[in-house]
């Protein structure tokens, strides 16, 4: 991996990006414009923080545990999971969320657009190491767009000579002021699967709110949710596209307490609303062909 010297005589931005090496060694590349700042890990291309400019809440909620190093993905912010979500089923010991979250991926262009956005892209190819776990030759590309807007798209292209399947989810993790305060909108009348009952079927009934631990999967989900969070007097509106099902997942007071980097009060702090290919949701991508998986972020301020 290049040093954040070396990708700020290649990739810098004057005044909008630049690139710095953190405490663990991990080189972050920060983007501060007229929008907003974010950083993002080259490690896993994981968003850690994104600011817009009229909020003093960060929008997404990392823990003070988090772990910045090799083999060990980042709690918090927005961690890629591709090319399986949730636990392997294969057998061969393969970690849970795929692998794109634990390696380093490559800068591969930034840029800035006339209306002031800001742009980065980062790459991550098959290595003899993911073709030991995962056998399928692929190029994985990552755009991110920060304006009035953050804008994702991940981008999946089967390079391999056989058709190749694949589940995937930015399981983002929202800053919120307090778990029981909050109300997500827009999934009301949608099937679900709920994880604590052995995936059975349920439909939600009203806006969700939560009150103790909850892991759900919504299928035919519409393309718009919103978060809502009265306390910091913000909606999060959430769009996404390439994407049949959502993932909302909070561990609650006792399920929380074997993760050693999530304080134990923490669940009280952060919702997991992910764009996903979950379940059955299932991507097939035939030789040559690409998926992309896009979301987008719009942070409104709560009218008074």
């Amino acid at each position: 991996m290049p040093t954040h010297k070396v990708l700020n005589t290649e990739f810098a931005i004057q005044d909008q990006l630049h690139f710095e090496t953190n405490a663990s060694g991990i080189v972050m590349a920060v983007i501060e414009n007229q929008y907003a700042k974010m950083v993002i890990s080259t490690y896993g291309a994981h968003i850690v923080s994104y600011l817009p400019k009229d909020e003093t809440e960060d929008v997404f909620y990392l823990s003070e545990l988090a772990v910045f190093g090799e083999g060990k993905a980042i709690r918090g912010g927005i961690p890629i999971c591709w090319p399986w979500f949730a636990d392997d089923k294969s057998g061969y010991g393969r970690p849970a969320h795929g692998f794109a979250r634990n390696v380093q991926w490559v800068v591969l262009a930034t840029g800035e657009e006339a209306n002031g956005d800001t742009t980065i892209q980062l790459g991550l190819n098959h290595t003899d190491n993911s073709l030991a776990v995962w056998p399928h030759p692929f190029e994985l590309v990552l755009d991110i767009v920060v304006g009035e807007a953050l804008t994702i798209k991940l981008t999946t292209k089967n390079i391999s000579k056989k058709p190749v399947t694949i589940n995937q989810a930015f399981h983002t993790y929202f800053n919120v002021s307090d778990i029981e305060e909050i109300e997500i909108q827009g999934l009301d009348n949608v099937a679900y699967l709920n994880k604590l009952t052995a995936f059975s079927a349920c439909k939600q009934h009203g806006n969700i709110t939560v009150q103790g631990e909850i892991d759900r999967v919504y299928t035919d989900v519409p393309k718009t949710i919103t978060l809502c969070d009265k306390n910091y007097g913000r909606d999060i509106v959430i769009s996404g596209q390439g994407s049949n099902t959502t993932v909302v997942w909070n561990p609650g007071p006792e399920t929380i307490k074997p993760f050693k980097d999530l304080p134990n009060s923490d669940y009280q702090s952060f919702i997991c609303i992910e764009t996903a290919n979950a379940l059955h949701d299932i991507v097939t991508l035939a030789e040559g062909e690409s998926h992309s998986l896009t979301v987008n972020y719009q942070v409104n301020k709560q009218q008074v």
